[in-house]
């Protein structure tokens, strides 16, 4: 692979990952020396420069983040963000988390049938809901709701909220379909 296109493939991984990524992944990833990498990595960051996204490294993980010179409208954002009401999608997302914890992404994007991760990133931001590792699949994770989402709606638990059992049946209903449906595809392949 020529440089140039490994700085392109670099970018769009960074991009589409959207969170920290170790080098080690990366020169993996793109059967690289550690060496090539870093020079793919110093001309992606010459090719931003002066641009509203950057590369940032720390230690051996890199990412792709805002630029340092958008700081003061990023925290603007953010605390619209914050502060502002959660909204149609949010208000799904958190539902779906709140009936079918632990849940994954991709499961929450199956039920809503649209991608969550904005969504998901602002309502951990609100300490709403929480990420962890997902123990089935090192490589992504699950989400749940923090301890203290019960208590901010005036609840003991997570199970108080109404109708509780019939909503997590409901929600557990569309996820088996989507299980079934991967199963059948695994099947034919």
């Amino acid at each position: 692979m020529d440089n140039d296109t490994l700085v392109t493939q670099i970018e769009a991984v960074l991009f589409y990952k959207g969170e920290p990524m170790k080098k080690e992944a990366l020169a993996k990833l793109f059967s690289v020396s550690p060496e090539d990498l870093e020079e793919a990595l110093t001309q992606l960051k010459r090719a931003l420069d002066g641009r509203g996204i950057s590369i940032i490294e720390d230690g051996d993980k890199i990412a792709m983040a805002t630029a340092p010179g958008a700081k003061e409208i990023i925290e603007a954002m953010r605390r619209e963000e914050l502060e502002g009401p959660l909204g149609k999608a949010g208000l799904e997302t958190l539902a779906v988390v709140m009936y079918q914890q632990p849940v994954s992404r991709a499961e929450i994007e199956y039920v809503r049938g649209v991608n969550c991760s904005s969504i998901l990133r602002s309502l951990a931001m609100r300490g709403l809901i929480e990420r962890k590792e997902n123990p089935r699949d090192k490589r992504g994770y699950i989400y749940q709701t923090t301890p203290e989402l019960p208590a901010s709606l005036g609840l003991s638990s997570i199970t108080d909220m109404p109708d509780y059992e019939i909503m997590r049946e409901k929600v557990q209903a569309v996820l088996a379909v989507q299980n079934a449906e991967e199963q059948k595809e695994e099947h034919e392949q």
